[in-house]
């Protein structure tokens, strides 16, 4: 009877956690795109990640102080060449399609550069690292394919499926491309610190690049260059 009893625990636990998965990285980013005016998506965004934190803080057998696991071996030559890479990537995108914007706020508004370079690794990254690496793969790494690289590949994949709310083919490719690289420090590395460091760097090299043309417009960010395709 225990057994019977606890096996069908176990599969309701399962279902649950897939109602879960599918509602936080698929339905909840899917809604918020195509049915959100761009005004409202950074809050919107904000309770997203707050639910996927508390998520996280209820994860069976996670915990917290895990985090800092591997933050002494971050690999500063790994963390420089993918800032190379970066920046030589994210020059050709900008030259290629929005010569105008290059290094628009360093030279326009150097201030705001400054506080998003500030900022930005603390209100973006480290939030968006928590839900989509620790959350993703600690809550429901049971339920992911087998395989060295498809669980990073669909990390990845619902990565930049979370920045669809952009609409736009150049956010969608850098999203995917750096959280590979993101799931990859995380995972295979096992180090949260890298993974944060890793999208902190990059994320900061492209605004300054002048590539938040495709995030924001003016003062607002995550809406003004926001055009729904219907």
């Amino acid at each position: 009877m225990s057994i019977v009893s606890d096996e069908d625990g176990g599969a309701a636990r399962r279902v649950r956690l897939w109602v879960e998965f599918i509602g936080l990285f698929a339905v909840i980013p899917l809604v918020i795109a195509a049915a959100f005016p761009p005004d409202v998506m950074f809050p919107l965004l904000f309770g997203f990640t707050a639910l996927g934190v508390v998520l996280l803080h209820l994860t069976p057998g996670f915990d917290w102080r895990s985090l800092a696991l591997g933050a002494g071996r971050i690999d500063w030559q790994l963390i420089a060449g993918f800032g190379a890479i970066t920046a030589a990537v994210g020059s050709a995108v900008i030259w290629l399609t929005a010569p105008e914007a290059a290094f628009a706020l360093i030279r326009v508004n150097p201030l705001l550069m400054l506080m998003i370079a500030l900022l930005y690794p603390v209100l973006s990254a480290l939030p968006q690292e928590l839900v989509f690496r620790p959350l993703f793969f600690r809550r429901y790494g049971g339920l992911l394919p087998r395989g060295d690289w498809t669980p990073l590949v669909l990390n990845a994949a619902l990565f930049s499926l979370a920045h669809l709310m952009y609409w736009n083919w150049i956010v969608a490719a850098m999203t995917f491309s750096g959280g590979l690289v993101f799931a990859w420090a995380y995972e295979r590395r096992g180090s949260f610190a890298e993974a944060v460091v890793l999208h902190s760097l990059s994320g900061v090299i492209l605004f300054a690049l002048g590539l938040g043309v495709y995030f924001y417009s003016g003062n607002y960010f995550y809406s003004g260059n926001v055009v729904r395709p219907f």
